[in-house]
């Protein structure tokens, strides 16, 4: 699920970018600037990275500039150049948002280091605090370093600024998940799913759920749901050992019955003969 995310996270900072274009007038009136940016919206991303590194020459200092070289080089898979860009541009800029942002990412989901993402995306808290995305991504970080409580807060904080926030009822649910906190996971997914049918984690986390409280069937129902939305095998193989499981308790009191039976007639039988 964390692939989605990772997606929604880089897509949205790379539309915001283009979309802003780089503060300074004279690097906007840059032909290669202009033909940059009108290839990153077409989607040439090799392209438009080729052009913008050569005004890197002329704006050394340009933080933006740098920053959309950074999602440039992980659109094209360098993640070296992309630590690279990015740091610069926290560097020249330290209180850009989507600079710090885009760190947190990079620390967590590239350098597995949820304590540098964690002051990264803190930093992005305090000069956005009324951003839920923020907060959310706050959260992640704290999940994956295994501070549940504070993870707990983060999401429950995007959810006050954002109720139908969808992410963070999902991410919430498997905070709690992790807590055994069974009910109220439950309750994040289930609404969740009220907002969006179709979201997988809540999906796959409603069924963890339900498999702990030995609701099988509804198990079931959740992994069938799941298995359509994706072509992952795996839920198709849980589904299939989830029903292996249900039907198990169902043979088993068919057996045990049928042992009891067959002893009460045995005992009944000797009795009559006597």
């Amino acid at each position: 699920m964390s692939g989605r995310r990772t997606l929604a996270v880089l897509t949205f900072l790379f539309y915001c970018l283009i979309g802003q274009g780089l503060p300074q007038a004279a690097i906007e009136d840059e032909e290669l600037w202009q033909q940059g940016q009108k290839e990153l919206a077409a989607g040439d991303v090799a392209e438009a990275r080729g052009h913008l590194e050569k005004l890197l020459g002329q704006y050394p200092e340009e933080s933006r500039l740098h920053l959309v070289l950074g999602l440039a080089a992980l659109k094209t898979q360098d993640v070296r150049a992309a630590e690279t860009y990015v740091a610069k541009a926290v560097e020249l800029a330290p209180q850009d948002s989507e600079a710090l942002t885009l760190m947190g990412w990079l620390e967590l989901e590239v350098k597995d280091d949820p304590e540098k993402a964690i002051e990264a995306y803190q930093r992005v808290v305090e000069l956005k605090p009324d951003i839920a995305e923020a907060h959310n991504n706050l959260g992640v970080a704290r999940q994956r370093k295994g501070e549940l409580d504070q993870a707990v807060e983060s999401f429950s904080r995007a959810l006050e600024l954002k109720g139908d926030y969808v992410q963070a009822l999902s991410n919430r649910g498997w905070a709690l998940v992790n807590q055994d906190q069974w009910e109220a996971a439950e309750k994040d997914f289930e609404k969740a799913l009220e907002l969006n049918p179709k979201d997988q984690g809540a999906l796959y986390g409603l069924a963890r759920v339900r498999k702990a409280k030995r609701d099988y069937s509804g198990a079931q129902d959740a992994l069938a749901r799941l298995g359509h939305e994706s072509p992952n095998f795996v839920y198709w193989l849980e589904w299939a050992s989830i029903g292996a499981v249900r039907y198990y308790w169902v043979l088993l009191t068919l057996a045990l019955g049928l042992v009891f039976y067959f002893r009460y007639k045995r005992k009944t039988g000797v009795k009559s003969n006597g």
